[in-house]
């Protein structure tokens, strides 16, 4: 079975303090990661032979794209400002990486801003050979939002939704998830939605983050989860565990 799990920015990191790891929620997910890893060997599991994550920017690369205006569709050609944004999702990458590793998780980074771009009309082209060989050899490949070429605007935003929805596209995944800090989808009530089948359905209890994001809040999530062939599922940290060993934590979005 082949599951992508995102992990929100403002799982891993401290948002509204620059560039700041949350590294004790970061510890506590790559051990749930671990976890499954070791129940995928068993007999009969439910856990993903084939896993690859994903990360947001939190608060590294959000501030960045923020002081040099950059979003998904604004875009800079100063080379100091797109390098500022790669750089810092790349140290939180390694972070995340780290962490992984410290829990004999296999992972291994795959940057987007080395393969990835956009045409004029905002199409993008993610070639994902080595994500899948990666898989194929037994590793976790960790991809992250970052800045990608973008013809006429220099270097834009690739979020990490839209990178969870190419993967799951490339791969044919079978279950994709995406770790929030809230444990669902919530309504009006504060209350978790179970099942989202059309935007219509929810759009007036979706609003942006409240940090500094330049990629949409869970409104973006949504309609970005709702274009997947698989079952999405948003779910807080508490739902990590559940969702890899096959449960359904959280909003199911399909």
């Amino acid at each position: 079975m082949t599951t992508v799990l995102k992990l929100g920015g403002s799982v891993v990191t401290e948002k509204d303090r620059r560039e700041t790891v949350d590294d004790d929620a970061l510890s506590a997910l790559a051990e749930d990661i671990a976890g499954a890893a070791g129940r995928a060997t068993g007999s009969g599991s439910d856990a993903p032979a084939d896993l690859a994550v994903v990360h947001g920017g939190g608060s590294f690369g959000h501030y960045h794209a923020e002081e040099w205006g950059v979003t998904t569709a604004d875009g800079t050609h100063s080379a100091t400002g797109a390098l500022a944004i790669h750089e810092a999702m790349k140290t939180l990458n390694r972070a995340v990486l780290d962490s992984l590793q410290s829990h004999e998780v296999p992972a291994l980074p795959v940057h987007p801003l080395s393969v990835g771009a956009r045409d004029a009309a905002g199409d993008l082209t993610l070639p994902l050979d080595s994500t899948r060989r990666l898989l194929g050899e037994g590793f976790v490949p960790v991809l992250h939002g970052d800045g990608v070429a973008h013809e006429g605007e220099g270097v834009t935003v690739l979020s990490g939704d839209e990178i969870v929805v190419r993967l799951a596209e490339s791969l044919d995944a079978d279950r994709v998830g995406l770790c929030s800090t809230v444990p669902g989808v919530l309504d009006d009530a504060g209350d978790v939605i179970p099942t989202i089948e059309s935007f219509d359905d929810v759009a007036t209890y979706l609003g942006g983050s409240d940090a500094t994001d330049v990629t949409g809040g869970m409104a973006g999530k949504v309609q970005t989860l709702l274009a997947l062939d698989a079952p999405a599922y948003v779910f807080g940290p508490e739902g990590v565990s559940e969702f890899l060993a096959g449960g359904s934590p959280g909003t199911r979005i399909d």
